[in-house]
């Protein structure tokens, strides 16, 4: 404060001369991380951080982060007003920074990310206005939001999730119990509970399993419609810039008996996983060898038996609940999982009537027993790179892709009101 020159440190201990005080700063945004590489590691060090370390907890790494701290402590009464992401506002690790920084948020705004040079990504911005002369607790607010080209779009709400319970309570942490009916499905790898990590997750083999980061859940015939549910949740719901940070949350208890719901999800599931046949045997066929003419029988019928009621759950310890024997139903379907299950076997039908012409010794292994992934991988085939075509040039196999995939879309549209309707996500306007 006493390099400060002289003007400027009488401006800011006189009470009224302080109340016309702009001061405009830049500071970096920037979160020390050594994994990220050079440049990135230890920038996170500084004597506000070593001074506020209590208070940033978490969001100590961030170096505007600690701009706010040391102005909302050491320069109490001004008005605060930054572009930044919503981290302040939502981030798990901004938890503890928003217990000490109690300034009035008074009003924001939101626009893409991409209105600032050099900043790629799909996520919002938003310009806040704080008053620290005002102690309030963030809760939510009403934001403005703004296009690339500044055109109004309308307000979204914004909430803290603090007190929330997230969807990842969902999937406990508990083994399962292995047991003699237990049938494992493959794994499912997922990070974070928002949208922006929609793209890290995924169902799988077991075999490819990724060893480190993320939360990985193994997938059996005792956790499947619960796994289904999950998945779909985030998923039916498209990311965008404006919703990158929302929360997925615990839900209320009614999505539990909720049938059309749990079987909406699980035909979702079953047309979007990532299952390979050739790491593993796939459990993932909806369809019987007699319902897409296939001219072996498939490794496993664990779908079709599941979904026709045939197999019994046994007394075991899953990662939700206690379940006693039962005996399974047969498992009913809406309109709009039917049009999808209709649309998936015909394009079911279709690759097989095209491996059926070709001799068997020239197949690939496991071609019969091919998944959605394989499926698309036979008909669009891959590059040098080894990553799949976007396109086929059969156009048969094109016009039942699309269809599909437009039967999966009206499938999505159907159970996104039940998705707020549950609280899986918090209703916006």
């Amino acid at each position: 404060f006493d390099k400060l020159p002289k003007e400027l440190r009488e401006i800011i201990n006189s009470p009224e001369k302080r109340k016309k005080l702009v001061i405009y700063i830049n500071p970096p945004y920037v979160e020390g991380d050594s994994r990220i590489g050079k440049g990135r590691k230890d920038t996170q060090v500084s004597k506000i951080r070593d001074k506020y370390q209590k208070e940033l907890g978490k969001a100590s790494g961030e170096l505007y982060a600690q701009f706010f701290m040391r102005i909302y402590q050491e320069v109490q009464g001004c008005l605060l007003a930054d572009f930044s992401t919503l981290k302040i506002l939502q981030a798990p690790n901004f938890t503890n920074f928003r217990k000490y920084f109690q300034a009035k948020l008074e009003k924001m705004f939101m626009v893409p990310a991409t209105t600032f040079d050099n900043v790629k990504g799909q996520f919002p911005i938003g310009f806040m206005i704080w008053n620290t002369n005002q102690r309030e607790s963030f809760g939510h607010i009403t934001s403005a939001v703004f296009g690339e080209k500044g055109n109004a779009i309308g307000t979204k709400e914004i909430f803290n999730y603090d007190d929330c319970k997230l969807i990842s309570d969902l999937i406990a942490k508990k083994k399962t119990t292995l047991v003699n009916d237990l049938v494992v499905l493959g794994n499912m790898s997922s990070t974070g509970n928002d949208f922006q990590n929609q793209n890290a997750l995924f169902i799988e083999h077991i075999e490819k399993k990724k060893k480190a980061g993320g939360r990985h859940t193994v997938i059996t015939n005792h956790n499947l419609i619960e796994v289904a549910v999950y998945f779909t949740v985030r998923k039916c719901i498209a990311a965008t810039w404006l919703n990158d940070r929302d929360q997925f949350l615990y839900p209320i208890e009614k999505w539990e008996t909720d049938k059309e719901f749990q079987h909406d999800c699980l035909t979702y599931t079953l047309f979007t996983n990532n299952i390979q046949a050739e790491f593993g045997i796939n459990h993932w066929i909806p369809f019987t060898e007699l319902e897409v003419n296939a001219r072996q029988e498939f490794e496993s019928n664990f779908m079709t038996d599941f979904i026709s009621g045939k197999l019994k759950k046994e007394n075991s310890t899953n990662m939700f609940e206690k379940v006693e024997k039962t005996k399974r139903v047969k498992l009913e379907f809406s309109t709009e999982a039917q049009a999808v299950f209709s649309a998936g076997k015909a394009l079911w039908a279709y690759y097989h009537q095209e491996i059926n012409k070709i001799p068997l010794e020239k197949l690939p292994n496991r071609a019969v027993d091919a998944a959605f992934y394989d499926i698309r991988s036979f008909f669009q085939e891959k590059n040098g790179a080894g990553r799949m075509n976007s396109k086929s040039g059969d156009e048969t196999y094109t016009k039942l892709l699309v269809e599909l995939r437009e039967s999966l879309a009206v499938l999505a549209k159907k159970i996104e009101p039940k998705v707020y309707e549950y609280g899986f996500l918090k209703k916006w306007k």
